[in-house]
């Protein structure tokens, strides 16, 4: 920018060494402070911070400057969730070792950072490829080993054959790999599990005690966790027992078909034993693909195949048919459902598709519910009919009656269920915490001695995109038994990289720690996060393994807090207008004319679409360019200005310029009115004093304290209890439109006036700090501080001082608003009367009518009801 503007590169520059060189950011454990854990999640190191990253960690920087300056002693760490396939692709395409690639990319980052200003305590970082870090996550697994947490069985499992590793369900989207997009297999592996479904109930009932946290994301965990109390009953198939778990006995008279899930265990019998082998595979292959998510929506279209076996229902010993349908999950349950078409919808819809019978088992309060002419399944309350024991009952009732007549005639027993499934830890590459244990020929699996870690990743292994590299590496393969001393080979599978982000926040209390994960006295004090900051994208992953990596750690006695994160905020997205051609696709805006048309074809070019971010739409935002035209204040003012924390964020030139202007105007004020500060610190301390105390003022005096004291309170409110950081700074802003609109000649001769508007200034200031640091500390030392704005104490309200002496009177006319006038607090009754009927536009609307009744409410409203 033109010399014009404040010198924001010489004052960030300036200040971020300084904050350095004094390590002012660095904190320790001090029992006599209360503390503050703010935490935003780790960034993963790609090579450049986006412009969601900014946004996350300028709201976190805020929050721990705010509460600093509250007195809290804040823990504000950062560091890098630095194991992945992205590197692991880099050493693949470019020839680079993965460790190489991250270390670069750690740097880079860490310097965008600093250029941001972050208030983080660099000290503490931490980065999950290091083995000082994954030397623990082995020390946790080896626990969990020990406690039959940690166990290996065959699986069938999603497989990315370019990526050649094992996907979790949520990585596969329409049938292909969420990184590659290649076309994703099921094959069956020997797979490490850790066994999550252990903590599945406490994993539930704690969301309830957890209120910091926001409803949706609560009801996300719970969903996924999916409790459901019912009965697994012993339907039999050609003579086996074949178990279906239902919440809803009632229904059972009323199956008339069955169905399973295409990855279920007895499909592939089924599809051998058939006449019809190939359309039976081609269904069931074309169904494996289908994203799991949106199998199971509502309003996803149900498909379904007859196998042509019959399956017989242990209650009333009908045959009825078994299909193969889509919707249907091994995931939930034993993967196999009874069908009740009068009674679920989903079934309704796929009888009627598929021409199979409806039997009405619930009659309605009018008993005319007729398969026949039914047009949608009757889900509500009834009478049972047809149901052999529970005839007669009103089906909520007849619930429990039915699983105890099936448990007390053996056909089945109540069961609780839950949707959650054990975590599925092994990864078929290189970049990642090796798995600790070794297979023997004469012990069979042996766990790594603890005293044995860490087990190290190789360096001589080969990047050839096929097969998992770990298995090129003869020193890493080769290994000595344990147990007996003899010949074995390494684990070649490594862990899932959310194993990494499932504990670092404990990590961080004591990073350089090296007896165990963490020194127990430092969790002692830090633990729990006492604020989260991250995207809901990781509201259910994420969020639910570190909350179940916290009760395992507190049960082996690590730990004593239930809960890993006291309070949760998730940041919306920001997203950004993208510029779309037909003919040539996304385009940069430096493609588009002034004229609105592809500058390479000339077609009109669509505006206005509003996007989240990605380099494919060509709408990314390069916070380094930002912060060189700008500076790094106006970037994160921008950011956090724009849109409350929680919402969207749309990305805005105009509102980056907007801004910059306002430091502008911020900065030429202080360099105005610096020179009033002059001899005046140690009689504005004074002042300060008697004003948050009781305290009496007449004149602009009042006027100021007034305009200041509201601010205080207002942007106070706003970060302490509802994290509107833009309505905090627009209240700033507000303020400091009206302190451009004071003439200051008139306080000259006022010392107290004088003094009212020095104490205004620093407030601006001590409020503005933690969202602008830089420009906030040179307008500080300017007036003549010394020490960092950071240490200051958070500036205190005279409640006094937060009411005006005028209130904003509605005027109605019938109950609707006619007018508004500022009138005195306090005005009596008879006065207010008077004032709203001697206004000339209510005089004008009145006229010729009877004024039949003025009613009034002081401070508030006058309504006049006329006829």
């Amino acid at each position: 920018m033109a010399s014009k503007y404040y010198p924001f590169e010489e004052i960030e520059k300036k200040w971020q060494e300084a904050w350095e060189k004094t390590g002012l950011f660095k904190v320790e454990r001090d029992e006599r402070v209360q503390k503050f854990y703010c935490l935003e999640m780790f960034p993963y190191p790609s090579g450049n911070i986006h412009i969601g990253h900014v946004r996350n960690y300028s709201i976190g920087d805020v929050i721990a400057r705010y509460k600093r300056m509250k007195g809290f002693n804040v823990l504000h760490p950062i560091g890098w969730d630095a194991f992945g396939l992205p590197a692991e692709n880099a050493a693949i395409e470019r020839g680079i070792h993965p460790a190489k690639w991250t270390k670069s990319n750690i740097s880079n980052m860490k310097g965008q950072l600093k250029r941001l200003g972050f208030s983080y305590d660099w000290d503490r970082e931490i980065a999950t490829y290091r083995p000082e870090y994954y030397r623990w996550n082995q020390w946790i697994f080896l626990q969990m080993y020990k406690r039959d947490l940690a166990y290996k069985k065959e699986a069938a499992v999603n497989f990315c054959p370019k990526c050649n590793t094992v996907l979790a369900n949520e990585q596969v989207e329409d049938g292909k790999c969420w990184r590659c997009g290649s076309e994703v297999i099921e094959k069956n592996l020997s797979q490490w599990f850790i066994k999550i479904t252990d903590y599945a109930e406490e994993l539930l009932d704690y969301l309830d005690k957890l209120p910091g946290w926001p409803e949706r994301v609560k009801l996300m965990q719970k969903n996924w966790i999916g409790r459901s109390e019912g009965v697994l009953v012993n339907f039999k198939f050609e003579d086996e027992d074949f178990p279906i778990f239902t919440t809803r006995p009632d229904t059972i008279y009323g199956v008339t078909f069955m169905a399973i899930a295409p990855e279920h265990p007895l499909t592939e019998r089924i599809i051998e034993e058939s006449e019809n082998k190939e359309e039976l595979r081609s269904f069931v292959e074309r169904v494996k693909k289908e994203d799991k998510i949106k199998r199971s929506s509502e309003d996803y279209e149900k498909e379904g195949i007859f196998t042509g076996k019959y399956v017989v229902n242990p209650l009333n010993n009908e045959r009825v048919p078994l299909f193969i349908a889509n919707f249907v999950l091994m995931e939930y349950g034993s993967g196999a459902i009874m069908a009740v078409p009068a009674h679920d919808q989903r079934d309704f819809e796929f009888a009627k598709k598929y021409n199979l019978p409806i039997k009405v088992v619930i009659q309605n309060s009018d008993n005319n519910l007729n398969p026949a002419t039914m047009k949608e399944a009757y889900v509500d309350e009834g009478i049972n009919v047809d149901s052999g024991p529970i005839t007669g009952l009103p089906n909520r009732e007849a619930i429990d009656k039915m699983i105890d007549y099936i448990e007390k005639k053996g056909l089945g027993k109540r069961t609780i269920n839950y949707r959650l499934k054990d975590w599925l830890i092994s990864r078929q590459r290189y970049w990642g915490t090796p798995i600790p244990v070794v297979y023997c020929d004469k012990c069979g699996i042996v766990p790594v001695k603890e005293e044995q870690l860490p087990v190290i990743l190789p360096e001589d292994v080969e990047f050839t995109g096929s097969d998992n590299p770990l298995k090129s590496s003869q020193s890493f393969l080769k290994a000595k038994c344990p147990k007996c001393g003899g010949d074995a080979v390494r684990e070649t599978d490594t862990m899932d990289t959310f194993v990494d982000s499932s504990w670092y926040f404990e990590r961080y209390c004591s990073p350089r720690y090296d007896k165990l994960p963490f020194n127990k006295d430092d969790v002692l004090y830090w633990m729990n996060v006492d604020q989260y900051i991250g995207g809901i994208e990781h509201a259910i992953l994420h969020l639910l393994y570190a909350r179940f990596f916290t009760k395992f750690l507190r049960d082996i006695g690590l730990v004593d807090v239930d809960e890993p994160f006291e309070r949760l905020l998730t940041q919306g997205m920001v997203t950004k207008e993208s510029y779309f051609c037909e003919e040539h696709g996304y385009l940069f805006p430096s493609e588009v004319k002034e004229d609105g048309t592809c500058g390479k074809c000339g077609r009109p070019v669509m505006v206005g679409r509003v996007e989240k971010m990605s380099k494919s739409k060509k709408n990314v935002i390069d916070p380094d360019e930002i912060v060189r035209r700008f500076g790094a204040d106006t970037a994160r003012l921008f950011i956090l200005f724009a849109s409350p924390p929680e919402k969207d964020l749309e990305w805005s030139e105009s509102g980056v310029e907007g801004s910059f202007r306002f430091l502008n105007r911020l900065y030429k004020l202080f360099q105005q009115q610096s020179k009033l500060f002059k001899g005046k610190i140690d009689e504005l301390a004074e002042y300060e004093k008697k004003v948050i105390k009781n305290y009496s003022a007449e004149g602009v005096e009042k006027k100021i304290l007034y305009n200041v004291n509201k601010t205080i309170k207002k942007v106070s409110d706003d970060i302490e209890d509802r994290f509107h950081l833009n309505t905090a700074i627009a209240a700033v802003m507000e303020l400091l439109n009206f302190y451009y609109s004071i003439n200051v000649d008139t306080i000259e001769t006022d010392n107290n006036a004088k003094l009212a508007y020095l104490y205004g200034l620093k407030m601006i200031l001590l409020m503005m700090s933690p969202f602008v640091p830089h420009i906030t500390e040179e307008l500080w030392h300017l007036i003549g501080y010394e020490s960092f704005i950071l240490n200051e104490p958070w500036p205190e309200y005279n409640l006094a001082f937060t009411k005006s002496d005028q209130i904003t009177l509605v005027v109605q006319i019938n109950g609707k608003v006619r007018a508004r006038v500022e009138v005195d607090r306090d005005t009596d009754k008879q006065e207010l009367e008077s004032i709203a009927l001697s206004n000339d536009r209510i005089r004008q609307l009145i006229e010729g009518k009877t004024v039949k009744k003025v009613i009034v409410v002081p401070n508030k409203l006058v309504n006049i009801v006329v006829s």
